[in-house]
């Protein structure tokens, strides 16, 4: 009786092997061409939401942008459209659930039903866990976990209506690995893969592909709009130097192409960058290891002290180490990526 038992497990299994298998060829040899679909972009306006955009532009999509500022979105859209692109660009709260509603809706009225959601949207405080509070912790959940939640109710009755979509969630080589003075951060982006992966498994019947992604460090000009807490002009410091320099971080172009390969392939996952594979398998196979050295690594960062509990943005903890020569690849890219408003810039 039990040799039978085996023999009906070992064929069930072998059963959902094949079947795996045959799905993944079929799905292989059906590449997903963003040409003329309907793209929506989350914080779209500047960092990577702007170099994806200009990614899936170049690759004929047609875009729509969203932000909380409109100066910005005003800029990113002409930048955009200078390409021949057609893009659509709102003003919407992501973490207000009426709000995204109503800015999905304006989007199918304009360009039609969202064929791809990139859930990008972002915020990042960096301090050591004594001095951030309960609030950076829901912020951090709010724009990471509730906004992308929103988001993808916006435009799933849609897809499943037409048995056909993607969805690309920004997550991050913090959403596998807890990275020290980064607590709300991680912990929000652990909370999106959770949520990412768990969707994507019931939703790959309805021909609905979602993809999340890890980045590692990316040069994205950002730098200088996340926020820093203790002792901000050390942290933003060592901040720039770890996103800026070549051989710890990679272009946000680099990752744009990735991402939106990704997207057409319609892949479970992606991590960018070597460094991030290679912290994502250290973390899989050595967790106690990994986390004894990241440890060790929290011993030699800034201590609380400075602004304590209270943070400035990175253009408002400049020191001699950032800007410097450094970090010039990281600036240009602030420049280059709508990071700056026309009266700012990185002395």
């Amino acid at each position: 009786m039990s040799e039978n038992k085996s023999s009906l497990i070992l064929g069930l299994a072998a059963g959902a092997g094949a079947l795996a298998v045959l799905t993944a060829l079929s799905r292989a040899g059906r590449r997903y061409d963003v040409a003329r679909k309907v793209v929506l972009i989350t914080g779209g306006s500047r960092g990577l939401g702007l170099v994806m955009a200009r990614e899936f532009a170049a690759r004929g999509a047609r875009l729509a942008i969203v932000a909380r500022d409109a100066g910005e979105l005003s800029r990113a859209k002409s930048d955009l459209e200078s390409t021949g692109t057609e893009v659509f660009a709102a003003v919407c709260d992501m973490t207000d659930q009426s709000e995204v509603e109503s800015m999905v809706s304006e989007v199918g009225s304009a360009l039609g039903p969202v064929d791809i959601l990139v859930n990008n949207a972002g915020v990042i405080q960096v301090g050591p866990l004594k001095v951030q509070t309960q609030q950076d912790f829901e912020t951090a959940m709010q724009i990471h976990f509730w906004a992308p939640f929103y988001a993808m109710q916006a435009v799933l009755p849609e897809m499943r209506r037409r048995q056909d979509g993607r969805i690309i969630n920004i997550s991050s080589i913090g959403g596998k690995v807890a990275v020290p003075h980064l607590a709300p951060y991680c912990a929000s982006k652990f909370a999106l893969s959770g949520l990412s992966s768990s969707m994507r498994t019931e939703l790959v019947k309805e021909n609905i592909l979602l993809t999340t992604v890890y980045p590692g460090l990316m040069r994205t000009g950002s730098h200088i709009n996340a926020s820093f807490k203790g002792q901000n002009e050390k942290e933003f410091a060592l901040f720039s130097l770890m996103n800026g320099l070549p051989l710890t971080s990679i272009s946000a172009e680099n990752a744009a192409t990735q991402i939106v390969n990704a997207t057409e392939r319609g892949d479970a996952e992606l991590v960018v960058s070597v460094q991030a594979k290679i912290a994502a398998k250290m973390f899989a196979l050595f967790p106690q290891f990994t986390s004894d050295i990241l440890a060790l690594t929290d011993r030699f960062l800034p201590e609380e002290g400075g602004i304590g509990r209270g943070y400035a943005t990175g253009l408002e903890s400049t020191s001699g180490v950032s800007p410097s020569w450094l970090t010039s690849l990281l600036d240009s890219a602030s420049r280059r990526n709508n990071e700056l408003k026309p009266n700012e810039s990185i002395n």
